[in-house]
């Protein structure tokens, strides 16, 4: 097969090295983004009056013939054709003879796959953005059925203070929001046209870049050619925002994963997003959690990777500026794949009450509000934490826990308690009296509810 660059050369390279330099293994993925920028293309050149009406139709007809083709995967593709470019053009020249070669006026395949990458990403952080808004939604269910749910809250991993369950759930909504935000910030930049920036230089063809950016749904074109056909920028702030992401779902996935152990037994996953052994019968793990925490290294991997190949590159294209698709591809498809397992995955768990709220009842996570009822009746705070944390001693010598001592012992170590310690000990009563902005509070997680609900 006749190399469409090949009039410069009269050797040819092995067959392995032709498999080596190509892309098309993994860049057809781009075969609808290519055929609508040469659409764009060859209208805009027909109406710079550079091609003709009549070629421009018969171009663009043959692409659209071509559109539906690949969408059924009806479209073979040759590795001796290197990449998605090449191929989309021997196959068009196929279909309508040597018009098909005037395609490529005035344009470069260094702009056009850049102008194939913004597309598909433009669509692609689009849809993510709504996947996220959906895994938002079902945290705010979660979250709305245990507002009143008593969990242990950890610092360090060790029992710290209790609070509401679906004040925890929230904190990741919040994450989320964040995500969210940088993904559709991160729009203004994906949403430029690199197209018509030729090779490095521009061209001498009378073109409207406008016209095609206008015609793609770019905001814009950039504004320096060489600029236009080196940046990967775009590739690795989605890549930096999809790691942000996917770090935000490990840790969640960590938490599931202890929770549904046997030590902790705060939720149980739904059998459709657990497994079995295949020698324990009694087996039922989180292995849907666990492969989001495993795959967010991959998504790490391709955002270091990208980093790598870019940072010793001379202006302009470059041949490793082909590495650049393997692990946007590979992000995009895990990205969409966590975001909508664990969105079924935490909109199915079953909360275990019970056991969160029996966990604060034994446990010692009620002391910072012995510490805050001495503070609130003048003992210097620094004074204050020094006595319960005597009591927490006496307790553990006891072998029990603050709301089971007697009076007389708080007594003899503070004259300032009295009766109603106990009712500040009570968990419920200590989550219900945080009302300071943010806090875990009964009233503020409404709040914070609402604003979410608002925002989204």
């Amino acid at each position: 097969m006749k190399k469409l660059w090949g009039g410069r050369f009269t050797g040819s390279a092995e067959e392995w090295v032709d498999e080596f330099g190509a892309s098309i293994s993994f860049d057809q993925e781009l075969a609808k983004q290519d055929i609508e920028g040469s659409v764009a293309h060859a209208t805009m050149l027909a109406a710079c009056g550079i091609i003709t009406e009549a070629e421009a139709n018969e171009i663009v007809q043959g692409l659209k013939k071509l559109a539906y083709q690949a969408e059924q995967g009806e479209l073979d593709y040759s590795v001796k054709l290197e990449d998605i470019h090449l191929n989309l053009e021997h196959h068009l020249t196929e279909l309508i003879g040597p018009t098909g070669g005037k395609l490529h006026t005035a344009r470069s395949r260094n702009d056009q796959v850049a102008t194939d990458m913004h597309l598909y990403l433009k669509e692609q952080v689009s849809d993510i953005i709504m996947l996220i808004t959906d895994f938002q939604q079902a945290l705010i269910q979660q979250a709305e059925q245990n507002i009143e749910t008593i969990l242990p809250g950890y610092t360090h991993l060790q029992r710290a203070q209790p609070i509401s369950f679906a004040h925890h759930l929230m904190a990741y909504f919040w994450m989320l929001d964040r995500d969210k935000q940088r993904f559709s910030e991160s729009l203004k930049r994906i949403n430029l046209s690199p197209l018509g920036a030729g090779a490095l230089a521009g061209t001498t063809f009378p073109i409207d870049r406008h016209k095609t950016a206008s015609m793609l749904g770019f905001a814009g074109i950039y504004e320096n050619s060489l600029d236009a056909v080196s940046d990967r920028d775009f590739i690795l702030e989605f890549l930096s925002d999809s790691s942000l992401l996917m770090m935000h779902l490990s840790r969640l996935c960590e938490e599931i994963i202890l929770w549904t152990s046997q030590e902790f037994q705060f939720i149980e996953l739904s059998d459709a997003f657990t497994t079995g052994s295949s020698i324990m019968p009694q087996k039922k793990n989180p292995d849907m959690a666990e492969l989001i925490r495993g795959k967010t290294g991959r998504v790490y991997g391709s955002l270091i990777g990208l980093l790598t190949i870019l940072k010793g590159l001379p202006l302009a294209y470059n041949k490793d500026m082909q590495e650049d698709k393997e692990g946007m591809f590979d992000t995009v498809k895990t990205v969409r794949g966590s975001l909508k397992i664990i969105t079924g995955m935490v909109g199915t768990m079953k909360v275990r009450k019970d056991k969160m709220e029996s966990s604060v009842k034994n446990d010692f996570s009620n002391a910072t509000e012995l510490a805050d009822y001495l503070a609130s009746k003048g003992l210097p705070f620094r004074q204050a934490h020094e006595i319960v944390g005597k009591l927490v001693l006496t307790c553990i010598e006891k072998g029990c826990y603050l709301g089971e001592l007697p009076l007389a012992v708080y007594k003899d170590m503070n004259s300032l308690f009295e009766e109603d310690i106990y009712e500040v000990l009570n968990p419920y009563n200590a989550i219900d009296r945080r009302n300071s902005a943010g806090g875990t509070g009964f009233s503020q997680v409404r709040a914070q509810l609402e604003k979410a609900k608002n925002l989204l």
